[in-house]
């Protein structure tokens, strides 16, 4: 009976490292994310507006900090168990992007990060535009 028990435990162990593994490799070939080139020609109608930048920052702390962390390094308490991990704002990687390519991602998401089209008002996500820029070394 013991033997069928720890056989049991094995089969349960190697099945579960299989399945890591598997999902290990699925989530390490997704694809970088890129915004559609017509996002690139997005213009910023809130570009420079400071009281803007301010209500961005009112917005990060209260939707975007929890996954992106307090300095947008990507490492916030709900960013750890993510899948690919939460974006680190004071990379190139982002701030190389036009803003329109960073609202598009904003207002259009992709999992694990929601998309705010239905949640945020246009402004609000120029607002948050405004305030990513902020994390730029």
């Amino acid at each position: 009976m013991k033997k069928n028990q720890n056989q049991l435990v094995l089969v349960a162990v190697v099945s579960l490292a299989v399945l890591s593994m598997s999902f290990i490799n699925f989530y390490s070939t997704i694809e970088p994310w890129k915004a559609p080139a017509s996002a690139k020609t997005i213009k910023n109608p809130l570009k420079g507006n400071v009281q803007a930048t301010k209500e961005g920052k009112k917005l990060y702390d209260s939707m975007c900090a929890v996954c992106h962390g307090n300095k947008g390094r990507g490492d916030g308490v709900a960013g750890m168990a993510l899948n690919p991990r939460p974006a680190n704002f004071t990379k190139s990687v982002v701030q190389d992007q036009t803003d329109g390519e960073i609202y598009w991602k904003i207002t259009n998401g992709r999992l694990p990060m929601a998309a705010y089209k239905d949640i945020l008002t246009e402004e609000q996500r120029w607002q948050l535009v405004n305030y990513l820029r902020t994390f730029k070394k």
